[in-house]
């Protein structure tokens, strides 16, 4: 039975990118090494004429949600925020790639096509609300991932990131798989919506709460929370660095929008069931995350390190759900956009040093930055005060109303921790500025030699102060997005 014209239209903007990112792959095959910055150039254009199409296909839907595909994907405000960001983090990771890639001696064609249809994948993710259209969106991104992170097939580090990411991913996905079945053994049915009926209706089957405890593991896996966290330290130091400021935000933002579609639509009914899981884990991953960063001298292990900490930040959200406000989950969207400004912008300003011929990853390597250029420097120290919530920046409104959240849903002991952690962090982001602004460094640098990074690095400072400067305007469209969640 076809499926209706109308549910294709839903799924326009995923369909174009789909074949974009095959027509990359095929254009690569009939393009030179030198000419491949034009691959770059096409696929910035497709993932930006894939937000145009969201927004045609959002508008000629007419009143959201739209359920889709029996009641597989769903085309609504919350889902419409995160492929937003998402979008713009694949164009940032491209603009990231571009002299990155052009100097490097591995092809850029497959390179950009799988980063497209790694962000297909999270965009279908960011719209599923059934347990089966989840996990194929899932895999989708996942084996792009894995092959992204192996980019760099001759490097000893970039294998070694690959080979992790792949055996703890496929075994993450083997116990994530595993819960759905309990699941549905307990409900009957894969859609969110249904397993919230089920839940409520009758009395479940004991083994349901091993069911939520197993789906909430491979979660976890995917967020990079404790402790399920092992890998990213290591991804993140082997993968290319572009790749890194990818995998840290755009596959943790679709994972948070499947974790929140699952949690607070499909496991609400049960929320005392889980919530006491989702505590133990943010409490663990923020302790893991800020005493590992404590020990890192290499800047991308700590930044991974760092991301671990925030993945813990960010789980507090889901921890006031019974809230009648909504504020869990709009705190997790503001602070999710706050991350990835602050993160991309981190990751960024490494690539940088990388392509003037500094290392690029060490903290000894920022030595002397202020002095060669102040307002590189002036960039960076925006996004360590950021990451580590010091006003006026986005990190310090996303930690705010995040901790808020957690307090109203009478978590005070672990908003308690959560500002500790917060305060562990100064130390190692400050070792970063201390370097840049006490320590004398050797040779020069020049801003304008990389305007693509440049303009990035721009975009993403700018983000980060105008939601510490102006949060308002970002915290109300956060509250929009949620009204109503989906169908």
């Amino acid at each position: 039975m076809p499926f209706p014209a109308g549910d294709t239209l839903l799924i326009l903007p995923e369909l174009f990118l789909t074949a974009a990112a095959s027509f990359v792959l095929l254009w690569a095959t009939f393009v030179s090494r030198p000419r491949e910055r034009g691959l770059a150039f096409f696929s910035i254009g497709a993932l930006a004429a894939t937000g145009l199409l969201l927004f045609v296909s959002a508008r000629m839907a007419g009143t959201l949600p739209r359920s889709a595909f029996g009641g597989m994907f769903a085309m609504d405000r919350f889902g419409l925020y995160f492929k937003g960001i998402l979008l713009l983090v694949g164009i940032v990771t491209i603009l990231f790639s571009l002299r990155f890639i052009s100097v490097s001696p591995y092809p850029g064609g497959e390179y950009y096509g799988l980063i497209l249809f790694s962000t297909v994948g999270m965009l279908f993710m960011a719209s599923g609300t059934h347990l089966a259209s989840i996990v194929v969106a899932l895999e989708l991104m996942a084996l792009s991932q894995y092959v992204l992170a192996g980019y760099f097939k001759r490097e000893t580090k970039s294998l070694e990131a690959s080979a992790k990411y792949f055996v703890l991913g496929a075994f993450s996905s083997g116990v994530l798989i595993y819960g759905i079945s309990l699941v549905y053994g307990a409900a009957g049915t894969l859609s969110l919506a249904g397993i919230a009926t089920a839940f409520t209706t009758a009395k479940p089957p004991a083994f349901l709460v091993i069911g939520i405890i197993f789906v909430g593991c491979g979660m976890f896996f995917k967020i990079a929370s404790a402790p399920f966290h092992v890998w990213a330290p290591d991804v993140y130091e082997g993968a290319p660095t572009p790749i890194s400021a990818f995998f840290a935000v755009g596959p943790k933002l679709a994972a948070y929008a499947i974790f929140a579609r699952i949690f607070f639509v499909g496991f609400g009914p049960r929320a005392g069931d889980w919530s006491a899981i989702i505590a133990a884990s943010a409490a663990l991953t923020m302790v893991v995350g800020n005493v590992g960063a404590l020990m890192q001298t290499n800047v991308k292990r700590l930044l991974g390190y760092s991301s671990i900490g925030h993945a813990g930040y960010a789980l507090l959200g889901l921890l006031a759900y019974g809230d009648a406000s909504g504020i869990g989950l709009w705190s997790i969207l503001v602070y999710l956009l706050a991350y990835a400004f602050m993160n991309l912008g981190a990751f960024g300003l490494v690539i940088l040093l990388e392509s003037k011929g500094y290392a690029g990853e060490s903290v000894d390597d920022f030595n002397g930055l202020a002095a060669k250029n102040p307002w590189l420097a002036a960039a960076m120290l925006v996004f360590l005060l950021s990451l580590a919530g010091i006003p006026p920046t986005a990190g310090f409104v996303g930690k705010y109303f995040l901790f808020s959240a957690a307090m109203k849903a009478g978590w005070f002991w672990l908003s308690l921790l959560a500002v500790l952690m917060s305060a562990v962090s100064l130390f190692y982001y400050f070792r970063i500025a201390r370097a840049m602004y006490l320590v004398e460094g050797e040779g020069t640098l020049h801003w304008r030699e990389e305007p693509a990074v440049s303009a990035a690095i721009a975009l993403c400072a700018a983000g980060t102060l105008a939601m510490g400067i102006l949060p308002g305007p970002f915290v109300q469209f956060a509250r929009t997005c949620l009204l109503p969640f989906g169908p």
